[in-house]
């Protein structure tokens, strides 16, 4: 795994989160094992958006911080199968939590992928200056999480 050259602040719960989370196909990859894939071969059909190297990177990732957990079988061909531990159980809830923001705003985010897309400048979240020069946005109550 990569080492930090700064030392990291894991104090912060977002943060903490974002140590597990933060690889594009982690949680896809959680998902599709507490969906019954086992063998990475299964893992790899049902993620087919990205390389098999890359899923196996983020789940080297996912073994080192213990959300999953992975039995061999000794003997030809070699028979390696992963599967969630209690900390990686402990995750469904978020992921259910994910899945269902992802569901609510889908076709928001279609829109604006389409607007990017056309090259179009039309923004439809409003801003603000602050005092400062800022940017505050209108349309959302910020709270400072970490």
């Amino acid at each position: 795994m990569y080492k930090r050259k700064k030392k990291e602040d894991l104090d912060c719960g977002l943060y903490v989160t974002m140590k597990i989370f933060g690889a594009k196909w982690k949680p896809c990859i959680i998902d599709a094992i507490a969906r019954g894939a086992k063998r990475p071969s299964e893992i790899h059909k049902q993620i087919t958006s990205t390389s098999p190297r890359v899923l196996d990177m983020q789940l080297k990732e996912l073994l080192d911080f213990g959300v999953v957990a992975r039995t061999n079988q000794s003997g030809y061909p070699l028979y390696v199968e992963y599967y969630l531990t209690p900390f990686g159980e402990s995750i469904l809830p978020v992921l259910a939590q994910m899945a269902q923001w992802g569901e609510t705003h889908k076709e928001f985010v279609k829109q604006q992928m389409a607007m990017v897309l056309e090259g179009s400048d039309e923004n439809p979240v409003t801003t603000s200056h602050d005092t400062k020069g800022n940017f505050r946005r209108n349309d959302v109550e910020m709270i400072s999480i970490c």
